[in-house]
């Protein structure tokens, strides 16, 4: 079932493919230079073409470098920036979900009751809120076109992680809320993510065996990585105390990117506050229950994270923190928020998730999953290198710490990027902990479940994504 609205889906940060229009006039999508390579996109990091290797002019601020570079399509598979952003899967799950439920991009000249957004991740959110507008609104002028039920026809947006900043804009800066029926968030950073603060600060450069990567004059130059800085007090004192990016001097960054990064925030804020339909129309999905970096220390010019406030831990989904995921001035108990223990990586793959979004579309009801009673706080590495063990690391959540039952047994499988079983261990758990180590996994982009072992399990399934490095040829 279908609602007559048209579905507009936007990926985070790295997660739309882009390209640049050949000398022989050639369209961009003929030509990627951030698009993934046989389920490995760790290649292009390195490559020639690679737009790693530049740095956006100083003081873009919410303009187009003119560099050529065009967004073409979302991210089918796992894409990653090595210190830069958690490793993501990609949207094709989302998007065939909707395809599924009667949603179509349009094809056979029928207009578009779905439209996947992609963006250049590089630039600005206001510049791509923007750009939105300029996309959406002539879709959606067709579709009401065609008059009866779609007459009235009005825009649902379906947002993973930066992607719901995007929106925000559109929606309350550029007149989109004329337009929009409902916003759905995924992981959304409404309040931004410590991690932006500490590879900001500490710079981006990873050491593979004997390869290395700097990206810090790279990511240093993105305004939409700064704009996913922490608009909430993050920044201890030492003493106690909390502070804002704008209060304290944040060391070896823009301090004036860093206050347009807040302007932005604070901008979203007061519009969302001064529209009361904001709050009405919005749905925010947050994971839960996983570590997550929220707030830090800067000592000696670095930045030194923390996944507490003093005493309390708040989680979130391993990337942003509970903090940073709840907005429109929502306490953490909020009951605008649908809580998944999940990690960033997967949520727009969850099938919980997935059967939300279906109901918040169609506000039909949808056949329920059992949801199993015991939840799985993971780590897992983004990254190891072709050789190196990788260790995997949980905590089960209990009401008796002291007793692990057999329905509480844990298996970890890491599969690769096309589903394939490469390994799987049942650790022996101790008070709710347990640690499984693959050795001599193949290079390449695999996923790593940690789930319930035996029918019987209550465990609740959490999937992560890491990256084997290859050893360079010799």
């Amino acid at each position: 079932m279908t609602s007559n609205d048209l579905v507009v889906v936007l990926p985070g940060i790295t997660g739309s493919t882009l390209g640049v229009r050949g000398d022989d006039g050639s369209p961009a999508s003929e030509n990627l230079i951030w698009a993934p390579s046989a389920g490995a996109v760790w290649k292009l990091l390195i490559g020639g073409r690679s737009i790693l290797k530049k740095a956006l002019p100083e003081g873009i601020g919410d303009g187009h470098p003119d560099d050529g570079v065009e967004p073409v399509g979302l991210m089918p598979d796992v894409h990653v920036l090595p210190g830069i952003w958690t490793p993501i899967r990609g949207y094709d799950v989302l998007v065939d979900a909707l395809e599924q439920q009667g949603y179509q991009r349009g094809t056979g000249g029928k207009p578009a009751t779905l439209i996947p957004f992609a963006y250049d991740w590089r630039l600005s959110n206001r510049y791509n809120g923007e750009r939105l507008g300029t996309v959406v609104e002539p879709a959606l002028e067709r579709l009401r076109a065609q008059g009866g039920a779609y007459a009235d026809a009005k825009v649902v947006f379906i947002c993973h992680s930066m992607g719901g900043l995007v929106a925000r804009w559109y929606i309350e800066k550029c007149g989109g809320a004329e337009v929009t029926r409902k916003l759905i968030t995924l992981g959304t950073p409404w309040r931004g993510a410590t991690d932006a603060l500490e590879q900001l600060v500490n710079g981006v450069k990873k050491g593979i065996g004997p390869l290395s990567i700097d990206l810090t004059a790279f990511s240093r130059s993105m305004p939409s990585l700064f704009q996913l800085l922490p608009e909430y007090a993050c920044i201890s004192d030492g003493a106690g105390g909390w502070s804002k990016t704008t209060e304290v001097s944040v060391p070896n960054v823009s301090t004036a990117m860093v206050t347009d990064a807040m302007t932005f925030h604070t901008d979203l804020q007061a519009a969302e506050v001064a529209r009361p339909a904001s709050r009405t129309m919005t749905h925010m999905v947050v994971g839960i229950r996983q570590p997550s970096q929220t707030t830090v220390t800067f000592q000696d010019g670095h930045a030194v994270t923390s996944q507490t406030f003093g005493s309390d831990n708040d989680y979130g989904d391993g990337t942003v923190s509970l903090t940073g995921a709840v907005g429109l001035g929502e306490a953490l108990d909020t009951n605008l928020a649908v809580r998944v223990p999940e990690q960033h990586t997967n949520l727009q793959c969850n099938q919980f998730v997935l059967d939300q979004v279906q109901e918040i579309l169609t506000a039909q009801p949808v056949r329920r999953r059992e949801i199993a009673d015991t939840s799985v706080r993971a780590v897992v590495p983004d990254l190891v290198t072709a050789g190196q063990p990788l260790k995997v690391a949980f905590d089960l959540e209990s009401d008796d710490p002291g007793a692990d039952p057999p329905h509480k047994a844990v298996a970890v499988t890491v599969r690769n990027a096309k589903g394939k079983v490469l390994a799987t261990a049942e650790p022996t758990l101790r008070h709710g902990h347990g640690v499984a180590t693959f050795a001599d996994l193949p290079a390449g982009t695999h996923s790593v479940t940690l789930a319930g072992s035996g029918p019987t399990s209550t465990v609740r399934p959490v999937t992560s994504t890491t990256l084997v490095w290859p050893e360079p040829p010799r």
